[in-house]
């Protein structure tokens, strides 16, 4: 059998996805954890996107391969129960053979949220962004569209990153506010590590007008992560959709309730 699940969690206390040591908190380890009692043996999970430590997610998707036979009902409850209160599986469904969260993945979107006011937020501390700076967001829209189609997105990747290939394809990138919020979202083939977080710190200073949009498009064209700007909180950083073949029949929406009520899609 393979299974998928859709998944969410909080971020803000664990040090990324991917499993490390015993003693690291991570949400890996957490969801094989609570799926091997499920499963009554021992599962490894494989997941769409692999974030970051802090870094929050309202529409990972994984899979497992497992010879135990459970009704999606008590996947999702047996999961549940054995998850911390930051975690939850939300969905799950049979899939076919030739699935792979990662790999027959299509499109992943990220959502950036920024608290944009002179008092930082109190409620939402570990799960927003903090701004004091007036953000100009249909200046920071119309600057981001440079971003859209198939670039060299060097200039936006960690250091440390590891993929070979710094080409990655955009399909939208939009900035709106509601409210005190404003909310930068991306979608794209795939990401590079920190490629977002990296591309929101250079569009703060367009924003906030310290920098024109010549600028952004020249730090894009530089293919050189040094002149770009900072790479922003890890706070603000939500996992919100994995798009996948229609032939699979995943959920297509992600139905989580947040403050500043936009749509992944």
């Amino acid at each position: 059998m393979k299974v998928a699940f859709g998944v969410e969690y909080d971020g803000s206390k664990f040090c990324g996805w991917q499993r490390q040591m015993a003693a690291v908190r991570t949400v890996q380890a957490c969801v094989e954890k609570a799926l091997s009692r499920v499963a009554d043996s021992q599962v490894k999970v494989y997941c769409a996107g692999r974030t970051d430590a802090g870094v929050h997610a309202s529409g990972q998707v994984i899979h497992i391969d497992t010879p135990a036979r459970r009704s999606m009902r008590s996947w999702i409850l047996g999961a549940n129960t054995n998850l911390p209160s930051d975690v939850s599986v939300v969905w799950a469904q049979d899939v076919d053979e030739d699935f792979h969260a990662r790999f027959t993945a299509t499109s992943r979107t990220y959502q950036y949220v920024i608290c944009n006011r002179p008092a930082r937020p109190g409620l939402w501390a570990s799960r927003v962004s903090f701004i004091y700076r007036p953000l100009d967001c249909v200046r920071m829209l119309h600057t981001a569209q440079c971003l859209v189609g198939k670039h060299d997105f060097s200039s936006f990747r960690a250091a440390g990153c590891q993929a070979q290939d710094p080409v990655r394809a955009v399909r939208r990138i939009d900035v709106r506010r509601a409210g005190d919020f404003v909310i930068i979202t991306i979608e794209a083939n795939a990401f590079l590590q920190h490629m977002v977080r990296n591309i929101v710190g250079t569009l703060l200073p367009i924003g906030d007008g310290r920098k024109s949009s010549r600028w952004f498009r020249d730090v894009l064209n530089a293919r050189d992560r040094t002149v770009a700007g900072i790479t922003a909180s890890p706070n603000g950083l939500y996992l919100v959709a994995v798009g996948y073949p229609d032939r699979f029949g995943l959920p297509r929406r992600f139905e989580t309730w947040q403050p500043w009520s936009v749509s992944a899609e």
